[in-house]
């Protein structure tokens, strides 16, 4: 099971559609705040449709509380447009954490510093960044099909 982490997400349909993409691949959704909407906010629920009550989503007050919470440190990915290796070079496995930064900014320099692996996600640069819905959407993609073999 992979591990998406989203810190300080800032737009509830966003983690709506997340989290329903961690449902119909069956990984764990982890959420650090502080958030930019209430979690029971009705884009919330509407991008997750009904399938949010079958999500296994775990909250922390910070990332400090997160990171107590990984047996394995090296096996965290962090998402960055700034990194240079791709997630396609990577090889991932079960059990891995892919981490997310905050819509209008990603991953802060202080997060990114607790971390050595850094992925990019390949772009043209006629655009600064993918939505974050559909940067997950790739990298868990590509992460269940190495892990399964389809």
């Amino acid at each position: 099971m992979l591990n998406i982490v989203l810190v300080e997400p800032e737009i509830p349909n966003n983690t709506g559609n997340i989290g329903r993409l961690c449902v119909g691949t069956e990984s764990r959704l982890h959420l650090i705040h502080p958030f930019g909407f209430v979690i029971n906010d009705k884009n919330l629920k509407r991008s997750g449709l009904d399938y949010w009550v079958h999500l296994d989503v775990t909250e922390y007050q910070n990332v400090a509380e997160w990171m107590s919470q990984i047996p394995d440190l090296s096996r965290v990915f962090l998402m960055s447009s700034h990194a240079e290796k791709s997630y396609l070079e990577n090889q991932f496995h079960d059990g891995d954490w892919l981490v997310f930064g905050k819509e209008s900014v990603g991953l802060n320099a202080e997060v990114l510093a607790l971390f050595e692996n850094h992925l990019t996600i390949p772009m043209s640069p006629l655009i600064r960044s993918f939505n974050i819905a559909n940067s997950v959407a790739f990298v868990v993609g590509e992460a269940k099909r190495q892990i399964t073999g389809r």
